[in-house]
């Protein structure tokens, strides 16, 4: 069970706890009495169920932008407002933010087409061992990547969910399994230039206190590595343009 020392609130953690539980009440179906002496326990010891986590997230999301952790049912309802909050926080000055792009001599629905094939996707990077789709719906693909062994012989993976929206030519992801991440986002955009297609991929993300490396050493990394996967990525774009050219 959580600590009974009581902390106090500031009026902004109080109304969004009251928020919280009142969703937790109006929509998780639990009785409002729940919370009477237990302001502080995990929304587990109150009761509820993954669903009920779940039914909460997806209300976090929509109104705040934010994805609370899978681990949400080991939290009380203070411990997600002050996680939702230090989010909103991260979000006007982001812990970690890199950005890079790179300019591909093809037409855009094919760049579009081969970068978002994510079940392609351990041909198109040289960092992915595999890509396996865990479920689609609409535009929406849930995926896990696996990469090859690090230096040490480390074998990182990862769930991921992207949604791709065609119309605006940008795409947004983020981490499901957040591993030694605080949270993760991802947005990549596409424009049309003189010259071809323009491919951007922005991170935001946050490093856990127990991850190994911080977000400079992390920032730093895919740094290093974007310019690397999006110069494979242009070979390979532009070569398959040149294939369907020679073959009109």
């Amino acid at each position: 069970m959580s600590s009974d020392v009581t902390v106090e609130r500031d009026p902004a953690s109080v109304s969004m706890d009251n928020e919280l539980r009142d969703v937790l009440v109006k929509s998780a179906g639990l009785s409002p009495s729940a919370f009477d002496g237990a302001s502080n326990d995990t929304l587990e010891e109150l009761g509820l169920d993954s669903l009920a986590a779940m039914e909460l997230q997806a209300v976090i999301e929509t109104r705040y932008g934010v994805r609370i952790p899978e681990e949400s049912l080991t939290m009380s309802v203070p411990e997600i407002t002050d996680y939702v909050q230090g989010y909103l926080g991260k979000q006007t000055r982001p812990s970690g933010h890199t950005e890079a792009s790179i300019l591909i001599d093809a037409p855009f629905q094919l760049v579009w087409d081969i970068t978002n094939d994510v079940a392609n996707w351990a041909s198109l990077f040289t960092e992915y061992a595999s890509a396996e789709i865990v479920d689609r719906e609409g535009d929406t693909v849930t995926f896990r990547l696996t990469m090859h062994p690090d230096e040490n012989g480390k074998v990182w993976s990862w769930v991921s969910q992207r949604t791709m929206d065609l119309a605006s030519k940008q795409v947004n992801a983020h981490r499901v399994e957040t591993g030694p991440f605080e949270y993760m986002n991802i947005h990549w955009t596409y424009r049309e230039e003189d010259g071809g297609t323009r491919m951007t991929w922005i991170q935001d993300f946050h490093m856990k206190p127990t991850a190994p490396v911080d977000d400079e050493a992390m920032t730093n990394r895919i740094n290093t590595n974007s310019p690397v996967q999006m110069a494979v990525i242009k070979d390979k774009v532009e070569s398959a343009a040149r294939a369907a050219a020679r073959a009109h």
